[in-house]
This record gives C-alpha cells, structure tokens and sequence, in this order.
C-alpha cells in the first residue's frame, strides 16, 4: 500500500487565500489504470494517482476544491513514474548530497508544504485546459529555491514565515516558471524536469501565452503585497528580459566580454534570487538595513548558481545531467569557462577560437569540451564563483545569529562544493 496525507483545501470567489487545510492519514492502494475522470452535478475534475500519490482537481461553479496526496519528504511529483534526469539544471545538484543547507532547516518541509499549495492555488482558474497547461512545470515538481529563499530570509530573526512571504515567494517562482515556458520555446526542449515541455505537448503558442499567464499570476500576487513589492516585481522581469537579450546579442561571439557575460546572468538568474530574499525581508518587516544585505546575498547567490551551472555544462558528463554536456557551447552561449579558457592566450586558446564561432558537430563539441576542461580557464571559473560565495557569506554578517542565518550562510558554499572536486 502507498501512505501519505490527504489535503483539503477549499478557495472561495474572490478569495486569494485558501481556507485552512484540514489533515487526515490515508492509505491508498493504486489503481489498475493511473489516470481516471469524473463528473457529477455541476462539479468536473480528474483524478491521478501514481506511485507518488493522488490528485484530485475539481471545479465548481462557486468555487475550487483541491485534494492532493503527498508522500512523506517527496515534493518531486511527475505526473508519470519516476523522474528522470533530463534537462536537470543545477537545481538538482545542489551539492554533492543533492540537498541545500536552506532545505534543512526543522520547519522547511512544512514550509514548503505552504509553498505547493500557494503556487497550486495561484494558477487555478474556471478554464480546466488552462488550468492544465499553467500547472504543468508545477505539479514536475522541483525544489523551489526562489520561495525557500524569501522564506528563510524572513526567518533570520527566529519568527516564522507569514503567508505574505509565501506568496511573495511565489510569485518569484512563478516568475521563473513563465520564463522557462518561454526558453523552451525558444530552445525547442522537449523536456523539462522529466516531462515534456509545454511546447512539445501543446505547441509554442499556447507556451508562450501559458507564460505569460504565469507571469500576470505573479504580478497579481505582487500587486496585493503593495507598491513596493509590485514595482520590485516588475523590474525584475525587465532584468531577466534584458539578461537573456544580452547573452543573445552575442551568440557565437568569440570576442564577447566578460563584463557581457556577467551583465547577462545577473539579470536572467541573480537579480530573481535578489528579488526572492527582499520580498521575504520586505514582507517580514525587516529593517531597511537588513533588507538591502538580503538583497545583495541574493544576488551573490543566484551568481554562484549561474556560474556553477555553467561549469556543470563543461564538466558533468551525460549521464549525470541527462542531456549531451556542452550544450551552451553547441548554442553558441560562451559561458565563463569558455571565456577564461579563450583569453590563455595560449595554443589551447587558439585551437579552441577555431573550432567555436559557428554551430558544433559531435566531434567538434567533444574536442571543445576537452580543451575546456583540460586547462586553467575552468578552474578560473571556480575560483570566481569562490568569489561571489565569500561575498554572499560576509552579507550574511548583518543578520542576527540564528538557524536561518547558518542555512544562509553555508548555502553557496554547498553549491560550489557540488563542482569544486570535479573541476
């Protein structure tokens, strides 16, 4: 038999909170057929249950009903078997026992628990097609960084998180969703977190208008958290915007700066993690002092998520990322490896700015990869994210002592350590 915990969770019209969950064990023994309908009166929804547990989804004339079973510690929830490890980002390696130090904390399956059922909530809408595709990165499950973030933010000074930071976490999340929707659409990815992607599935028109339902989900959220937080939100989607039109610009660009490149993730990754841990302060009413270093630990952070990332892409093998390494390089993305690897100077240097400029074959990837990974420019690129860890860390010196600020602390260390060995 399979166990976990039944939620029942009921919206009203109008309402942008959910009622307080009510709580029961349940065992459930699985069904011949994994997915089954129903309908009855003027109530339709489906039901879903896998070997990580039962969904149910209803809608109703006057209002919403969502019943969903969790197994106990799993927040990774495909829609189908176990997940796989395609397109698996860094997110997934977080450090090499897979876990941050920000999701140890004693109250952060709890936390997280709020989180799911914030985002599940937020997307709901009377149109069940929509509903479907808006929900479809969501219920792939994924550990939710951006939330988390603000969250333990908000907790530096011993409190618990209110439901303001969830929702203000959300939103970020929500954020980086409808960003995703729209880079598999301009990747043509036929896979994220282990499912298809929306595009694949659906097509890129309703991707790219599912996205951008994402993102008038999280502007809503931002706007009812006030005008600070709105206007916070909204230029953080003009950063991620403008990060990505940078590091278009310069596909395929040998002479492409470093100073291009950093502009690039600070706006397509760091400035979202920024914005994560000033909501949670904002929302949690922390000084403007605190605040501002939480925004800066933030930004160092998601810095060091991007660079270790892009390391990953050289270093990793196929197996591990679930998806051909030296993928940014096939797309003509040189990333800082790459970059430091190119200013040597050197013969390695040369034989490498010949074969990049233009789209790579197999054989010309793979040469690619080993230059990069057989040189100092890699090790460059580790030593710049120490950087940006140390800076994170000395941040972490204005917020009082407590549990959240060890998890702050010890987390960018967690992410450098998951590359550190292999580089």
């Amino acid at each position: 038999m399979v166990s976990g915990t039944l939620r029942i969770g009921v919206t009203t019209p109008g309402s942008t909170r959910p009622s307080d969950f009510l709580w029961h064990r349940l065992y459930l023994r699985p069904l011949p057929h994994q997915h089954a309908s129903f309908a009855f009166g003027k109530m339709a929804g489906a039901v879903a249950v896998t070997d990580m547990g039962l969904r149910i989804g209803v809608s109703r004339v006057r209002g919403d009903l969502g019943i969903e079973m969790m197994r106990s510690g799993s927040f990774v929830r495909p829609r189908s078997g176990a997940p796989s490890l395609s397109d698996v980002s860094q997110e997934e390696v977080l450090a090499p026992n897979g876990m941050s130090p920000l999701l140890n904390l004693p109250s952060m399956d709890a936390d997280r628990e709020r989180i799911e059922a914030a985002m599940h909530d937020a997307v709901v809408t009377p149109d069940t097609y929509l509903n479907e595709i808006a929900s479809h990165l969501i219920v792939a499950g994924g550990k939710r960084l951006r939330p988390v973030l603000a969250v333990v933010g908000a907790q530096i000074f011993g409190t618990a998180a209110s439901y303001d930071v969830v929702r203000g976490g959300v939103a970020c999340e929500l954020v980086h969703l409808g960003s995703l929707y729209h880079d598999d659409v301009m990747d043509e990815a036929d896979t994220r977190r282990g499912v298809e992607t929306v595009n694949a599935k659906w097509g890129n028109l309703q991707a790219i208008l599912a996205g951008d339902f994402l993102l008038s989900r999280a502007s809503e959220i931002a706007a009812s958290l006030g005008t600070e937080v709105a206007g916070l939100l909204a230029r953080t989607i003009g950063w991620l915007c403008e990060g990505q039109i940078e590091e278009l610009r310069h596909t395929y660009d040998l002479a492409r700066t470093e100073e291009s490149y950093l502009r690039s993730i600070h706006g397509k990754t760091a400035s979202l993690y920024g914005t994560a841990a000033r909501i949670g302060g904002i929302a949690a009413g922390h000084d403007r002092p605190v605040i501002d270093a939480l925004t800066e630990y933030g930004n160092a952070y998601g810095t060091v998520f991007q660079i270790v990332d892009d390391i990953l892409d050289i270093t990793a093998t196929d197996a591990q990322l679930g998806k051909p390494a030296g993928h940014d390089m096939v797309e003509g993305v040189y990333t800082l490896p790459v970059l430091r690897t190119l200013s040597l100077g050197n013969t390695a240097a040369s034989e490498l700015a010949a074969l990049l400029g233009s789209p790579l074959d197999v054989a010309a990837k793979d040469t690619a990869l080993s230059i990069v990974r057989s040189n100092d420019g890699l090790a460059s690129a580790v030593d710049t994210a120490r950087q940006y860890v140390e800076l994170a860390e000395a941040h972490c010196d204005d917020f009082p002592d407590s549990e959240a600020t060890a998890a702050l602390r010890s987390a960018p260390r967690a992410l450098l350590d998951s590359v550190s060995v292999t580089a």
